[in-house]
């Protein structure tokens, strides 16, 4: 297919052309083939008048656990701090099935899609009794949808008998977790340009993994050549732990144990100081800077705007964490978590909407084809209709407006030359179906 975007109100491409208003765009097949301000000539398969729309670069969120949209505002763990929380509801997970497995990726990928995420990665670390095709469930959910995806195979080895957190029926033996390992690499993982689906490794936490199997699933990594996701210094209570059980704080046992590397990206970094963030900038590690989940637990602020050098990027997190999957949300909290602790003039705009675009294009090693918008580059893309009522009064900077103003959702989305959001509806024909038989199995799960 060949699509013409013409007279765009506003273009953003967060790249070294900058932003320009009433420019054109065109798409040939999955590729964007060109970006400029004269309307080009040819045969197009379909035309699009853009006069009172923005159009930016997809989102790429770094962070998320897709299967927790089933388990959303449970009353129980609402005022709960992170390891309250978790030893709640593993309570809850212990019982995911490949049906929920499938059901909330599809839900989550949707509610992504609508606020203009274009890419997402994904922490599957918990499969209860051995059920390792949760994972594939997950990836066959996500594409229903239709979204870039870059899952990490997630793992938990070490349990409440072995000082850990989680209960033994979601842990897994180091062997189970390495041949998994293998093979969803060998299955999923796809290392060609434009791909839709690539994946990494995913150690949950240093209070649910053991150093051996932190150090084997970097050691596969390098064999394999694929990145490594781990959380990391979410919670002063997680310092506690590494401090008692390590004898170092998180960032230094990761030093440790080898994890300072250009391959690795951490969730949250919350509780870290500066000589942390130095070894981190030394060794290229990049950053999912995770605010609605850090404010909803009450774990902290992390030190975003001291990250200079890094690479830095957002990520919903879980949507039990978050309970909602919205990136928009996501680009305005991060923005003003920040002006909080560092001041009105700390972090602007556009410096949070790049951690969403480019910064988490970079963080997944993505950035030679996504999080811009150039021409070669996948046609990933996203548009919002400026006429809105919440933008009303607001387009003195319309890209700023994004952020400041009330945007709620995309009214277009394109992912890999497809549309998947027109007129600020899902392309998917069966969304109300998936919400009817996530509540069903969310109902069954939290009442046991």
């Amino acid at each position: 297919m060949k699509y013409l975007f013409k007279n765009i109100a506003y273009l953003a491409t967060f790249d070294e052309m900058g932003e320009m208003e009433n420019a054109s765009l065109s798409v040939e097949d999955n590729r964007i083939s060109y970006i400029g301000e004269e309307t080009p000539n040819g045969d197009f398969d379909r035309i699009i008048d853009c006069s009172n729309k923005i159009m930016l670069p997809g989102f790429v969120n770094t962070h998320h656990h897709l299967y927790q949209s089933l388990t959303r505002n449970v009353k129980s763990v609402q005022n709960a701090k992170l390891f309250d929380w978790l030893v709640n509801l593993y309570e809850i997970w212990k019982n995911l099935d490949e049906e929920g497995a499938y059901v909330s990726a599809a839900v989550a990928s949707a509610e992504m899609a609508l606020s203009g995420v274009t890419t997402t990665s994904d922490m599957l670390y918990l499969y209860p009794n051995g059920k390792n095709s949760l994972f594939d469930e997950e990836i066959r959910g996500v594409a229903h949808v239709g979204l870039r995806f870059h899952p990490t195979r997630g793992s938990m080895s070490m349990s409440k008998k072995d000082g850990g957190l989680p209960p033994d029926s979601v842990v897994q033996s180091e062997d189970e977790i390495l041949s998994e390992y293998e093979r969803v690499i060998s299955k999923y993982h796809d290392r060609s340009k434009y791909a839709m689906v690539k994946v990494a490794l995913a150690p949950c936490s240093p209070f649910s993994v053991t150093e051996s199997l932190m150090e084997k699933t970097l050691e596969l990594a390098e064999k394999r050549d694929v990145l490594l996701h781990t959380h990391l210094a979410e919670t002063k209570d997680e310092e506690d732990f590494c401090l008692e059980k390590f004898g170092l704080r998180p960032v230094d046992y990761m030093e440790r144990i080898g994890w300072l590397n250009p391959r690795v990206w951490f969730a949250h970094l919350v509780h870290i100081n500066d000589m942390d963030i130095e070894k981190l900038r030394k060794n290229d590690v990049g950053v999912s800077h995770c605010p609605s989940s850090n404010m909803r637990l009450g774990s902290g602020i992390a030190p975003i705007v001291r990250m200079k050098g890094l690479r830095v990027s957002l990520g919903v997190d879980g949507s039990a964490s978050n309970d909602t999957s919205n990136m928009i949300l996501e680009i305005r909290n991060a923005l003003l978590l920040q002006r909080v602790k560092y001041g009105a003039s700390a972090i602007t705009p556009r410096e949070a909407l790049n951690f969403a675009t480019v910064g988490g294009a970079k963080v997944l090693r993505m950035n030679d084809y996504i999080g811009t918008l150039k021409v070669g580059k996948a046609a990933d893309l996203i548009m919002f209709d400026l006429n809105k009522i919440g933008f009303a009064g607001g387009l003195d900077d319309p890209v700023s407006a994004i952020v400041m103003c009330d945007a709620k959702q995309v009214d277009f989305s394109m992912i890999n030359g497809n549309v998947i959001v027109e007129n600020e509806k899902l392309t998917v024909n069966d969304v109300a179906q998936l919400v009817e038989t996530q509540n069903r199995i969310s109902k069954k799960l939290i009442r046991g």
